[in-house]
């Protein structure tokens, strides 16, 4: 029984590290930029699906597709804020019509990506063996890619944690996430920081696509699910906070296990029954004001 209990809850950990790592690149995307990015989980479909290719076709390490994936989707995420979004926010009247538009044209954002990504891959479902040998941890066996997935997932969490916390430019994000105008007379580039943090949270996503890639099949049509989770751990660790995504995103993992371990087809809705009880009863999240 206690061996079951402790499989249960470190495979909810592991599962939670992916959450929250989701989870933070959307909590920046609208915490700071205000976007509500419906297209957040195609780049993390992206990750998944170019760490496929790169792996079968070129041989490349998984590992080594962070380096690749990461980059390019910040650079792709960072265009399209000051292509896109940019363009919405200055022809907006008030941050909620922004709000509303944004929204929308991320809904858009996801067809363009998906269907793109169909052409060119197809729909079948895409998997490769990496580090699939047994590791026991507490008389439970995991796979070693889960654990390297989850060590990975933490590290980048942290990281990205303290550069938001402790450096120049995390304290100008923050400060335009608490009040651009003031933050623009301090001298803070509000439309660079803006497609910044747009761009960040594509990379987080993508980075995600590719730790999901080394332990998960993946295919075209799986971003939608992770856009869910993604912001069902954003409420529940209070939106606009990195934190507050990070425990959320362990805790949903937790609860994640649980059910699937009861019955794996109410995973996704015990999620929603969760944002549903949250918005209830603490709409502001773990962490939020």
């Amino acid at each position: 029984m206690i061996v079951t209990i402790l499989d249960v809850v470190i495979a909810g950990l592991l599962l939670g590290g992916l959450y929250a790592l989701i989870a933070m690149g959307l909590s920046l995307q609208y915490g700071v930029a205000r976007v509500l990015n419906i297209s957040h989980g195609e780049f993390i479909m992206l990750g998944g699906m170019t760490t496929w290719t790169l792996f079968t076709v070129f041989g490349l390490n998984p590992l080594l597709s962070l380096v690749v994936c990461g980059p390019l989707a910040f650079l792709l995420g960072f265009i399209i804020h000051r292509t896109l979004f940019k363009r919405l926010l200055s022809s907006s009247a008030s941050p909620g019509i922004f709000e509303s538009n944004s929204m929308l044209a991320s809904f858009g954002l996801l067809f363009i990506i998906q269907n793109l990504a169909s052409i060119y891959w197809g729909p079948e479902i895409r998997a490769y063996s990496y580090l699939r040998f047994p590791i026991s941890l507490a008389g439970a066996l995991f796979g070693a890619n889960r654990l390297v997935t989850l060590g990975v997932a933490l590290v980048i969490g942290l990281a990205f944690y303290l550069f938001v916390a402790r450096t120049r430019l995390g304290k100008a994000i923050r400060a335009a996430a608490q009040d651009p105008a003031t933050a623009g007379l301090m001298g803070v580039n509000i439309n660079t920081v803006l497609a910044l943090c747009f761009g960040l949270g594509a990379a987080l996503a993508a980075i995600a696509g590719v730790l999901i890639s080394i332990s998960y099949p993946v295919n075209t049509s799986m971003g939608m699910e992770y856009t869910i989770i993604a912001i069902i751990v954003v409420v529940l660790g209070g939106l606009g906070s990195i934190p507050g995504s990070f425990i959320g995103g362990f805790l949903l993992g937790v609860v994640g296990s649980i059910v699937i371990y009861i019955d794996p087809l109410l995973s996704l809705a015990a999620y929603y029954l969760i944002f549903i009880v949250l918005l209830l009863v603490r709409p502001t999240g773990i962490m939020g004001k």
